[in-house]
């Protein structure tokens, strides 16, 4: 009902996974955003030397809301032939027809797994409340309706008033925040999934001391940005404290220094190689491309990476 009242969290998790939701839509989130996976083959490629780094025997390859299983099918191909590998996509929605029959697809991460737990913008979609300062000071939930419309609820206390005190204090009247403690604990959830291995994170993310004063929530529809309304008919993303999910022993980059590290860089191939070898010049030419998109500042190479080893 539109003129219903509710939080945040409450009307994105209807508006997202509800019987209607968005993510449950037959063209899938590739229907209406790009991410890192569909850049370029190169990030899954990227993904594949993580699993093998790890020097785990038949490691498992876990991919936390997989989408339509685009990630797991890209990294299965990069792996070496024959590498021994057990595939795991979660996801709410359905599973796509004439998907690699090597990824079981399940609801919820397998437990007691080693190896690699891989969230690409994951976080971003999991719904937490919004909370404002309003022209008191006082920090209230922010409400909505279906249509978007929004207004200012009781108090914001407890843990949630803890996290925000902790993580993202508003100063002044006007500024907003997202709690990202849901976040927080969906995290420990997942990564408590793994008996030994590496889970990583891959986000829009910022970072204590530079968070933005008006929060990030925002939707997306058919490849634009819009405004969010928990209708289902758009996206409703914001952006991950990642250092507020970090548990002890993490480490935070940025993409372009983790895929720099997997050997993902945007260097063009020697001039020579265009008289030597035409086809592999362009070939080199156009990874090169993809490449620096994947690690470009300002773009791709600004989202946050969280690695956790167990």
């Amino acid at each position: 009902m539109t003129d219903e009242w509710r939080g945040w969290r409450e009307a994105a998790e209807a508006a997202l996974y509800g019987p209607d939701g968005f993510y449950l839509r037959a063209e899938g989130p590739a229907g209406h955003f790009r991410t890192s996976v569909h850049a370029s083959p190169l990030f899954a490629s990227a993904v594949a030397r993580l699993v093998v780094e790890l020097e785990i025997p038949e490691p498992a390859v876990v991919d936390m809301g997989a989408g339509r299983g685009e990630l797991l099918t890209g990294v299965l191909a990069a792996l070496p032939e024959r590498f021994p590998v057990r595939a795991y996509a979660v996801e709410r929605a359905p599973r796509p027809a004439g998907l690699d029959p090597r990824i079981e697809w399940c609801a919820e991460p397998p437990k007691g797994v080693r190896g690699l737990l891989f969230a690409n913008e994951w976080l971003d979609n999991v719904p937490a409340e919004v909370a404002e300062a309003d022209p008191d000071g006082v920090v209230r939930h922010v409400e909505v309706r279906a249509d978007g419309e929004e207004r200012l609820g009781s108090p914001v206390t407890g843990d949630d008033a803890a996290w925000l005190a902790r993580w993202w204090p508003l100063a002044e009247p006007g500024e907003r925040a997202e709690i990202g403690r849901p976040r927080d604990e969906a995290w420990a959830a997942a990564v408590a999934t793994l008996d030994a291995g590496l889970a990583v994170a891959v986000d829009y993310a910022h970072e204590r001391g530079a968070r933005p004063p008006f929060g990030t929530l925002t939707g997306f529809r058919a490849g634009r940005e819009v405004r969010p309304v928990p209708d289902g008919t758009c996206d409703l993303t914001a952006h991950v404290a990642l250092d507020a999910c970090a548990l002890p022993g993490a480490e935070l980059l940025s993409q372009r220094e983790a895929l720099h590290r997997l050997g993902v860089r945007g260097e063009r191939p020697p001039l020579t190689l265009a008289s030597s070898d035409p086809a592999a010049y362009v070939k080199g030419l156009a990874a090169a491309g993809e490449a620096a998109e994947l690690t470009a500042r300002g773009g791709l190479g600004d989202f946050g990476w969280l690695l956790q080893r167990v």
